[in-house]
């Protein structure tokens, strides 16, 4: 069976059992790292890779939904673990009006959180978005190159060390204005496949993660991007939690919010809600 994930320390720890034989009578897992850019790209324009499961963002699910079905364990949603809107002096979003905001991809969470913030909190448009890739943002900030970056992952952890200032917690704000928690990466299977049984892999796999979090230490590591263990193990607490194994009332009901606001806003396409329920 072949997966698709991204080398970050959450989805590497939540898939570490799984794709080492750790969990009874499961198939051999192909495993292609890639960031969750590259998986939308395929999801949403035709996966040359072929895989039968994929984490995405949430932006690109109502793009992918006649071919894939949402899985309700795996995925990131939470609390206090939202994008970061950056700058690098401290100011307000006001001064955003036409100018050049950085972000890491045009169809994610943390942009689609972005453009309903600026809707909501800014009078005039965005001069220009530019997409770069997000280990570039930061340093793009400080230079100047872009007024404002929009940022995701460790970076929470470590913009002030590129003496940056935290304009806007997108999930602070989505939690203020909703209540909700924030739906971030989702899991995703191709339809036609057993999804109750992935799910129990799944399942199984973050149980086996939490009982020896040891075991995925090193898997964790080689694949982290030059993290340090501290940083990466904030990564884990963050966006591993009770969503992680399984979406439950609350997870799909922020879900379906954040995908109907974003369509009301002409963001993505209106979902078939039936497609994002248990």
């Amino acid at each position: 069976m072949k997966i698709a994930y991204s080398p970050c320390p959450n989805d590497t720890y939540v898939f570490h059992a799984l794709t080492h034989q750790l969990i009874a009578d499961t198939p051999t897992f192909d495993v292609s790292y890639a960031d969750i850019d590259v998986t939308n790209t395929w999801a949403i324009e035709g996966d040359p890779h072929d895989h039968d499961v994929m984490k995405i963002s949430f932006a690109a699910l109502p793009y992918v939904l006649d071919d894939y079905q949402l899985l309700s364990c795996g995925g990131a949603l939470g609390r206090g673990c939202g994008p970061l809107l950056l700058t690098k002096e401290e100011t307000s979003p006001q001064t955003l009006a036409e100018k050049r905001v950085a972000v890491p991809s045009d169809r994610s969470t943390a942009y689609m959180l972005f453009r309903l913030w600026a809707r909501q909190k800014i009078d005039a448009n965005i001069k220009e978005i530019v997409v770069m890739p997000f280990h570039d943002i930061m340093p793009a900030v400080q230079a100047g190159t872009v007024d404002a970056g929009l940022v995701i992952h460790e970076a929470r952890f470590t913009y002030q060390e590129y003496g940056l200032h935290k304009l806007v917690d997108l999930g602070e704000w989505w939690e203020e204005d909703t209540g909700a928690p924030i739906p971030l990466g989702a899991i995703i299977a191709k339809k036609g496949l057993d999804h109750e049984q992935i799910e129990s892999w799944i399942r199984q796999s973050v149980d086996y993660a939490n009982e020896y979090p040891e075991s995925s230490k090193d898997y964790v590591m080689e694949h982290a991007q030059e993290m340090s263990e501290d940083v990466a193990r904030s990564h884990i607490d963050l966006y591993v939690n009770e969503f992680t194994k399984d979406l439950g009332d609350d997870g799909y009901k922020a879900i379906r919010e954040l995908l109907l606001r974003a369509a009301d806003e002409g963001i993505v396409p209106k979902p078939d809600l039936s497609e994002i329920s248990r």
